[in-house]
C-alpha cells in the first residue's frame, strides 16, 4: 500500500476549526457568469472552485496561483481530497459540518 503524501495525511489529523467554504458556488465562475460541473474546496482557505471538468477549471488555477496543495469535494456526501503537489488521492478524509454542503450547487443558467 502507498504511503500517503504529508499534506494529505496532514487531513487526516485536522483538530481545528473547520474550513469555511468561500460560497455556495465557484467564486470566479459567479463573478463572470461561467458555468461549472462540480466543485472543489481549498482545506487551506477556503476557495471554492469548479473541477477540471468545468469549462474554466478554477480549482487548479488556484492551486497554481497559491500554491495550497489540498482541495476537497465540494459535493454531498463526497469527503475526498486530492494533493495537487504530490498528485495523490485520498477516498475520504474527516469533515467538519459545513465543508459538505447539503445538496449539489449548480452553476446560475446562462442568460440567453
Amino acid at each position: 500500500m502507498k504511503k500517503v503524501c504529508s499534506h494529505l495525511e496532514a487531513t487526516e489529523h485536522r483538530r481545528t476549526a473547520p474550513v469555511h467554504p468561500s460560497g455556495h458556488g465557484c467564486v470566479e465562475c459567479l463573478k463572470d457568469g461561467g458555468d461549472w460541473l462540480h466543485l472543489r474546496m481549498c482545506l487551506s482557505c477556503g476557495h471554492v472552485g469548479c473541477c477540471d471538468d468545468s469549462p474554466s477549471r478554477h480549482a487548479t488555477q488556484h492551486f497554481h496561483a497559491s500554491a495550497h496543495p489540498v482541495m476537497k469535494s465540494f459535493e454531498p456526501g463526497e469527503d475526498w481530497a486530492w494533493c495537487f503537489v504530490d498528485e495523490q488521492f485520498l477516498e475520504r478524509i474527516p469533515t467538519f459540518p459545513g465543508e459538505s454542503p447539503p445538496v449539489h450547487y449548480s452553476a446560475p443558467m446562462s442568460a440567453p
